[in-house]
């Protein structure tokens, strides 16, 4: 009998590896597979939104229209709705439609209705509060991704732990064995033989429906690994508190609980503000803002613009680039509503390296932090991730049945000796 080979320490390496990405890619598929497929659709929630709602963002210019003032769409506005009127989102593009944050009395949204106003018209063209077959949909998506439409039961399941919470926690956990499926992924990725390592890049499906399997889970992931490890990692901050303490201090940005209150005694200097005498509100028409902040932020934008409730407040301006590739990030810009002066402007570019990543965290994680361009490299990822845990099942259950029974294994026959 042939002795058996001793197997090299990178056998091993990847053996244990390989034990690894099989257990937590078992343990946690089927909470994988839906969560997956539904961030794949909510890459496209705004413009999804915005297509099945297309009268709420863009509007017909009539020829020889001109688009009114700010402050006399504002004055309309304010004569229809009951409540604070706080901001407006102005679009560059010349057929949408501006955007009014209303704080409303009676509102339940902690955001405010938003109202869109056709700039041409002054006419209110619909709100936020409209129900649409998508907008339920879209919100079923976010609940089944974070947790796994949990919410959605009353009562609660285990104990006085609500259903959200739980459903958080599953989901989490889930996410964090994706991303440890992730790493030793790449590992078992990596031949044997370093001559063989093109043939991971090789996306074979005219072979055997085995061999189309495997090359759809090693090799598609193997394409999706940097995108995969961004939503693995990022994703289970919002649902620990603890991952999330801990990715900020990673990223250098963790600031403790200031720990102030509503409760009475000597202001802390932060309110040192509410305590100035308010000043008299004298406010420059807003397009001299919106022309201001064009000479420091010098690019193609939309626009918000948040109302000052005083003469204390400053006119705070949020600008953002447009176009495929533009990033998520705002440029800030705060000017004084009396003179238009530069009070103090904030630029994305300009911050460190860590802060930029903790202010993207979002948008990396759901892929609009380079606009289109992420968000098309992301829904692929998320189809290759919703098929992961599928493919790498069929390969556990192939090699499952190419293992004989050791009641099946045939004894070795005596050689008779002349």
């Amino acid at each position: 009998m042939k002795a058996k080979k001793q197997k090299t320490t990178w056998q091993k390496v990847r053996k244990f590896f390989n034990d690894i990405h099989l257990w937590v890619g078992l343990a946690s598929a089927l909470v994988l597979i839906p969560v997956c497929f539904s961030g794949t659709i909510y890459v496209y929630n705004t413009e999804l939104q915005e297509m099945f709602s297309a009268h709420l963002h863009h509007i017909e210019i009539q020829n020889g229209s001109s688009k009114k003032t700010i402050e006399s769409l504002l004055q309309s506005l304010s004569a229809q709705v009951d409540g604070d009127i706080t901001g407006v989102s102005v679009p560059h593009d010349p057929q949408g439609t501006f955007q009014f944050t209303v704080r409303e009395k009676d509102s339940r949204s902690r955001f405010g209705t938003s109202y869109y106003m056709d700039p041409y018209t002054g006419k209110i063209v619909g709100t936020s509060e409209e129900k649409n077959a998508i907008a339920g949909f879209m919100r079923d998506m976010f609940s089944l991704h974070r947790w796994l439409l949990l919410d959605k039961i009353e009562e609660p399941l285990i104990g006085e732990l609500s259903n959200r919470k739980l459903g958080s926690y599953i989901t989490g956990t889930a996410t964090i064995l994706f991303t440890l499926g992730v790493l030793t992924g790449i590992v078992i990725w990596f031949p044997q033989k370093v001559k063989n390592w093109r043939q991971g890049l090789k996306l074979k499906l005219n072979g055997s429906w085995k061999r189309a399997n495997h090359d759809l889970h090693n090799t598609l992931a193997f394409y999706a690994f940097f995108i995969l490890l961004i939503m693995g990692l990022t994703g289970p901050q919002w649902s620990f508190p603890w991952y999330r303490t801990g990715l900020q201090k990673t990223l250098g940005t963790y600031q403790e609980p200031s720990g102030r209150g509503g409760g009475h005694g000597r202001p802390s200097p932060s309110n040192e503000k509410e305590e100035q005498p308010e000043k008299t509100l004298s406010l420059l028409p807003y397009q001299e803002y919106l022309d201001v902040a064009d000479k420091h932020l010098d690019y193609t934008g939309d626009y918000r613009i948040s109302f000052p409730k005083n003469g204390n407040d400053l006119v705070e301006i949020q600008k953002n680039k447009t176009g495929f590739f533009a990033p998520a990030a705002s440029d800030r810009i705060s000017l004084e509503p009396a003179t238009a002066a530069v009070s103090d402007i904030h630029r994305f570019a300009d911050q460190p390296f860590n802060q930029r990543v903790a202010r993207s965290i979002k948008a990396l994680h759901i892929g609009s932090v380079y606009g289109g361009f992420s968000k098309l490299l992301y829904f692929i990822s998320c189809l290759i991730a919703t098929s992961l845990p599928i493919t790498g099942t069929l390969i556990w259950i192939n090699k499952m049945k190419k293992k004989p029974s050791r009641k099946t294994k045939k004894k070795p026959q005596a050689v008779a000796v002349s």
